[in-house]
């Protein structure tokens, strides 16, 4: 849901604080409001000119906890085919001076918002509220950087779920952010991402030591990370939720790689596919939302069996899943038992394979938790784990050995 005016805004958090039970023509209404692109997100070519990771403007946002400092910026990024790009993003700096050698950074990866620009957290009305742990962070002095990766606010299509264009968004907003004003140009970072937001974090610490090593990371902080693109796209073909984060990753790759989309997909379906790369998620009445759009592909959806074995885009979802990190980055991941998503057989695996690669990985379980609330069921979890590594403290490693 978004809104375009301060009084749309009102209205908006009206009907989300104050009627949890609002009837879903109401709630169908709502979502079609969205957020005017401002010029703040459209620059020209001519400024692209610049290592990645430096800002092209920056502009003071009102709202954050503690009366922290907030900027919405515009910062160079690398894109697919190795040309610069422009990207968006959110940073926050604490109050105070900063310490010496500048604060912690913590890069913030989140969740599915949506695959067209409008769909940016950064115009978010909820923004803060979605960094899972923000008001943790700030007190404890942390700057949090949280791009919008590429795509999303800048001109799209965002290509979703590809791991390599997250990662270097999340790498470059913290360069970005060690530039502004009481953060001290601090090169210490922890990233800390949410579902689509896990890949990117893990992503992010895939390439950290070779894209950024003037960087120093220090540990990758994942709440149930899609991980295995495949298995997550064959374990939830059939379900609502599955049909919908399918939907989006064809009607992107279609767009970012040029896939072709038609050897896959049933054309009766791409009238409700169109509709679904439109909506943007930032709360459960999207969701809602979504299911009503997404209610024909039930009937018409799929022209093969299994997608995920059907090229090209067998290969990319294989480029797409996470790999292993550097042995001496610590991980965390979190893990719903009720995950219905992404399922916590998978999660396993993965910290199974990063165990056999000489990672020490730290795994919390969340006993009756589905995949929503990962995060938000393990952010003290993560937030402290992340403070025991910028202060240097041994990680906790939970592999058999």
């Amino acid at each position: 849901m978004r809104c375009f005016t301060t009084n749309d805004m009102r209205r908006c958090r009206s009907k989300w604080t104050l009627n949890a039970l609002v009837p879903v023509a109401a709630v169908v209404a709502l979502a079609q409001i969205a957020s005017a692109q401002t010029a703040f997100y459209d620059a020209p070519e001519s400024l692209l000119a610049g290592a990645p990771g430096t800002l092209v403007r920056q502009e003071p946002m009102d709202g954050a906890p503690l009366g922290a400092s907030t900027y919405r910026v515009l910062y160079r990024s690398t894109g697919l085919n190795g040309r610069p790009i422009f990207v968006s993003g959110v940073v926050i700096v604490p109050q105070g001076a900063p310490p010496p050698g500048g604060r912690p950074i913590v890069a913030w990866a989140h969740p599915t918002s949506g695959i067209v620009p409008r769909c940016a957290p950064s115009l978010a009305i909820f923004l803060f509220q979605q960094i899972q742990g923000l008001r943790s962070m700030i007190s404890r002095g942390f700057v949090v950087a949280a791009t919008d990766y590429p795509g999303l606010g800048t001109p799209g299509p965002h290509p979703y779920l590809v791991g390599e264009s997250e990662g270097r968004a999340v790498i470059d907003i913290v360069r970005a952010a060690r530039s502004l004003p009481r953060a001290g140009e601090g090169k210490d970072f922890t990233v800390w991402g949410h579902s689509q937001g896990g890949q990117a974090a893990l992503f992010a610490g895939m390439m950290a030591n070779a894209y950024a090593p003037e960087l120093t990371l220090l540990g990758v902080a994942a709440a149930a990370p899609a991980t295995d693109l495949a298995k997550l796209m064959s374990d939830d073909i059939n379900t609502i939720g599955g049909k919908n984060i399918t939907a989006m990753t064809l009607w992107s790759w279609h767009r970012v790689y040029g896939a072709a989309i038609d050897n896959v997909v049933d054309p009766r379906a791409m009238p409700a596919i169109d509709r679904l790369a439109q909506e943007c998620i930032e709360g459960p009445f999207d969701l809602i939302v979504r299911q009503r759009t997404g209610r024909p592909l039930e009937q018409y959806f799929l022209t093969v069996q299994d997608p995920t074995k059907a090229e090209p885009w067998r290969s990319l979802l294989q480029q797409n899943s996470t790999d292993v990190l550097s042995p001496d980055i610590p991980i965390f991941l979190a893990q719903g038992t009720n995950d219905q998503i992404i399922q916590p057989a998978v999660t396993q695996a993965y910290m199974d394979k990063l165990c056999k690669a000489g990672s020490k990985v730290r795994i919390v379980m969340l006993p009756g938790i589905g995949h929503a609330r990962a995060a938000q069921a393990s952010t003290m979890a993560a937030v402290n784990w992340m403070t025991d590594r910028f202060a240097g403290k041994t990680p906790l490693d939970d592999c058999v050995r």
